[in-house]
């Protein structure tokens, strides 16, 4: 973790010198006016540049930490908030930019804050949650189907009845020496020795093996992703490897979603710590704390560890 710094540190590493020629409107400012102190304070993005400079890393190095894209995170610190997904998100990100280069975080979102209208206010999530617009329509019988099932129930049993019995009662002949009906034997006569060929005796069955338990696998060829909001509600997102969007919005405690995909599956989750996540069969685990905003990407290979 590299050295905390203040505020006051990276502005005067990203100050430069001035010097100005002749009169200008500049010198006629009185010095140390609330004006002279907005335009002498870097902005968010230069100040979170400056300090990963100062710490000595590359903002691939800072991506991998956070989690946060390098699309994200050039575009925060040349101060274009746009692709955070919303003023909630960007302050997500700016404190976990801030957390990796050593910075106090709170003063950089209380700048953010007075610079784009102040704290967003808080979104009542009961209203969203009635439990009654969400419950599925009860499901309509389907006759049709249930009469075919019972037909096809009903042929099967009468063709395994007949079969049987015609197996066991077998060709019925007349006997010569007293006239009446016999059932000829299945196993056919060894002549000279009046003893039956074991070869011509009908052979049982293969016993049925007991079936191994089913075990619930994902397809090799595929990535699979399922979360669960297993320790409260959260704000999901999911694409696939060619970006288009999946599924977005709130997943309530308890619910889960599953998603598949060919080459890649991208999550943001707005609530980490609430999420049980499963990637191709294996748990993920310490995804982040709650309230902790997490952009996760998998493939088919991930994860490495269960």
């Amino acid at each position: 973790m590299p050295p905390r710094l203040n505020l006051q540190q990276v502005a005067a590493r990203s100050k430069g010198a001035h010097v100005s020629i002749g009169n200008s409107s500049e010198d006629d400012r009185i010095p140390g006016s609330e004006e002279d102190r907005q335009e002498d304070r870097p902005s968010v993005g230069r100040i979170l540049q400056q300090a990963r400079i100062s710490a000595g890393l590359t903002v691939d190095e800072v991506s991998s930490t956070t989690r946060v894209r390098v699309p994200i995170v050039h575009a925060i610190e040349q101060d274009d908030f746009s692709r955070c997904g919303g003023r909630v998100y960007a302050r997500g990100h700016i404190r976990t930019l801030a957390r990796a280069v050593g910075l106090d975080p709170v003063p950089l979102v209380t700048q953010y804050d007075a610079e784009h209208g102040g704290r967003p206010a808080p979104t009542p999530a009961a209203p969203l949650f009635d439990a009654a617009r969400i419950r599925p329509e009860p499901r309509r019988p389907n006759w049709t189907a249930a009469m075919v099932a019972a037909i096809v129930a009903v042929v099967g049993f009468v063709g395994f009845t007949l079969f049987n019995g015609g197996a066991k009662s077998g060709p019925v002949s007349a006997d010569p020496a007293s006239g009446k009906p016999s059932t000829a034997s299945s196993a056919k006569a060894v002549p000279g020795k009046g003893k039956t060929d074991p070869k011509a005796e009908p052979k049982s069955g293969p016993k049925g093996e007991a079936s191994a338990s089913a075990i619930a696998g994902v397809p090799g060829n595929k990535v699979t992703v399922k979360l669960t909001a297993e320790n409260g509600q959260t704000w999901m997102s999911a694409k696939d490897g060619d970006g288009k969007l999946l599924e977005e919005g709130v997943l309530a405690r308890g619910a889960s979603k599953t998603f598949t995909d060919n080459k890649r599956i991208d999550l943001v989750l707005g609530n980490a710590g609430a999420v049980q996540l499963f990637v191709n069969g294996k748990e993920v685990k310490n995804l982040g704390s709650d309230g902790q905003v997490q952009r996760l990407s998998y493939t088919r290979g991930d994860p490495s560890a269960g």
